[in-house]
């Protein structure tokens, strides 16, 4: 189907151009969303008598959308989720969950304009474009993270996605235990060796005696 866009319109054209679509993109996106109009005679005619005021409009709008982007441009804002020791989550952070936390921060989001092919399904620092106007785009982070302390580190820039990040937990636990926790007789254990060669002198003493009595028994025999 051959369309006149009402406004850019990314990989397709300028406002004004005339272009060849799948007729299913044109019915169920570009015409109802008022991004083109079906190229025809009068469409033409119709568009050329109100593209001053389409090219004002649109000027306007793209203001508008820069003004947004310069306060919205490379913040980073937290959403906290459930996951296991790797960082996969239990759920997922989606278009819907972006655009209620930026309510959340006084910016008005449509889902459509949020950039994310699928949802987010790890934790860590994911960036995500947000085309608040066809002419302007600008980037957030979402910081996904198990609770409010680890997206203080992953911020820091910490990795949080691997068991080595509870080692260190770990390792704390593992110096506070004492000899009570790992033998069952610790007075028995002697951590400097010195029962060890108490022993091997015993052993060596008590040779030549048994040898002396071998050598007795053997004589009255």
């Amino acid at each position: 189907m051959d369309v006149i866009l009402l406004e850019r319109v990314a990989k397709l054209g300028a406002m004004g151009d005339t272009v060849t679509v799948k007729d299913g993109y044109a019915r169920n996106f570009l015409l109802p969303q008022g991004k083109a109009l079906r190229a025809n005679k009068a469409n033409m005619a119709h568009f050329e008598s109100q593209r001053a005021q389409l090219e004002a409009r649109n000027a306007e709008r793209k203001t508008e959308a820069e003004g947004v982007a310069s306060k919205l441009s490379g913040n980073t804002y937290v959403a906290v989720r459930s996951a296991g020791e790797t960082g996969q989550l239990y759920g997922s952070v989606a278009a819907r969950d972006i655009v209620a936390t930026l309510a959340d921060n006084d910016f008005t989001i449509g889902r459509s304009q949020v950039e994310l092919r699928a949802p987010i399904k790890i934790i860590g620092l994911h960036t995500v474009t947000i085309m608040l106007h066809p002419e302007v785009e600008t980037e957030i982070i979402m910081n996904v993270a198990r609770s409010e302390d680890e997206a203080v580190r992953q911020a820091a820039g910490e990795d949080l996605t691997s068991r080595d990040a509870f080692d260190d937990v770990d390792e704390a636990e593992e110096d506070e235990l004492s000899i009570e926790d790992v033998f069952e007789n610790p007075d028995d254990v002697d951590l400097d060796g010195d029962a060890e060669e108490a022993a091997e002198e015993e052993v060596a003493s008590e040779e030549p005696a048994a040898e002396e009595e071998a050598s007795e028994e053997e004589t009255q025999s």
